[in-house]
């Protein structure tokens, strides 16, 4: 008997521990389930990612709660209620933030057709009194997710659902993410919304916590004119930016070894202004009389270069200057140099639109 309560003790023990551990890796993170109805748990561990969920009931006034259709698919739990808003114009959520430090803000909407109406409702979505984007689950077919890096201007952040037409704002879950101190070119005036985060592999996972820190979502990006190369080994992730292992140890290169590799994206207005940052590091073994030296090309002009992939460690080229994108795309090549006895060779990469924000964040009348 002793020893099995020992044994229970001990395990017990362990547990804490486990949770204590788990509670200091996600310091300063805020994740709300919305709608999460009033009789469940909360807070919940998310059981894929070990996130602590809470209810976003304490963090807003108003809305009603429904829960998605289960035959419309499987969604991980946070992502199965959601909070919808048919009462009033503006309905916001209040969060607590640090005065001039970098967050990620994300916003997830399903829209499950939760009331049998199936009809997706469009509406605007605003930080503060300043618009983030326009939801509209019609053109993106039942879900979406908003991403944006962000340094609030006083110690809390309102996060509103405005109404621009008949259909019903709703939003599934709401999270907040403390980004590491000198990471990414943002200022006050502008924030970065998230267009893309990718990594080069075939695979079919996604990365998120705890494999990236921060809790960015990497998606897998693969072109079938590329050669995906890996490793096993460990490559150092150390500077501020902090892309996953998992990430950097994929990376692609072109098939045809004289050509160059190529990323792109629409862009429909030629005013908008890009930041892009990228993620190098050489995972594959070279021999003594092998070389690889690349230069980077932004729509036809020279952007970076020439540059050398560390091996197993990481090396992150951006500007800290925004650029344009004209002819209706962006394209980035990376290109091997005269030099260069190898293909170029690419992890992962990250693309964001700025968000100028006209409007400061204490402003009363909140931009509407």
């Amino acid at each position: 008997m002793e020893r099995y309560l020992g044994l229970l003790l001990a395990l017990f023990g362990i547990f804490t521990i486990i949770n204590i551990i788990q509670a200091q890796e996600q310091e300063g993170f805020i994740s709300l389930d919305c709608g999460l109805p009033a009789n469940e748990l909360s807070p919940y561990n998310e059981t894929s990612t070990r996130l602590q969920f809470y209810s976003d009931a304490t963090f807003i006034q108003s809305g009603l709660v429904g829960k998605i259709q289960s035959n419309l698919g499987i969604f991980r739990k946070p992502y199965t209620t959601l909070r919808y808003f048919p009462d009033g114009i503006r309905n916001c959520y209040n969060l607590n933030a640090e005065k001039g430090r970098k967050y990620l803000i994300r916003a997830s909407f399903i829209y499950g057709n939760y009331d049998s109406n199936d009809t997706k409702p469009v509406f605007d979505l605003y930080l503060g009194p300043n618009l983030w984007a326009t939801i509209d689950l019609e053109a993106t077919g039942n879900s979406i997710r908003e991403e944006i890096l962000h340094m609030p201007t006083s110690n809390s952040l309102k996060i509103c659902l405005v109404k621009t037409g008949d259909t019903t704002p709703l939003i599934s879950a709401l999270e907040l993410r403390p980004m590491g101190n000198g990471s990414y070119v943002i200022d006050q005036s502008g924030s970065l919304k998230r267009r893309s985060w990718n990594y080069l592999s075939k695979s079919t996972f996604d990365i998120r916590y705890s494999s990236d820190v921060y809790d960015r979502i990497w998606l897998p990006l693969f072109m079938n004119e590329w050669t995906e190369i890996s490793t096993d080994l460990d490559v150092a992730n150390n500077n501020i930016y902090g892309p996953p292992q998992d990430a950097l140890k994929h990376a692609a290169s072109p098939t045809n070894a004289s050509a160059p590799l190529t990323i792109e994206w629409p862009s429909s207005n030629s005013r908008d202004q890009y930041h892009l940052y990228v993620h190098f590091s050489e995972i594959q073994e070279l021999q003594a009389n092998e070389t690889r030296e690349i230069n980077m090309v932004w729509n036809g002009k020279h952007y970076y270069g020439p540059l050398a992939p560390p091996k197993l460690n990481i090396l992150t080229i951006f500007s800290e200057s925004s650029r344009t994108c004209g002819g209706g795309k962006c394209s980035v090549q990376f290109i091997r140099t005269n030099r260069s006895t190898l293909p170029p060779l690419l992890n992962a990469f990250e693309v964001f639109t700025v968000i100028q924000l006209s409007q400061s964040e204490t402003d009363e009348n909140d931009g509407r």
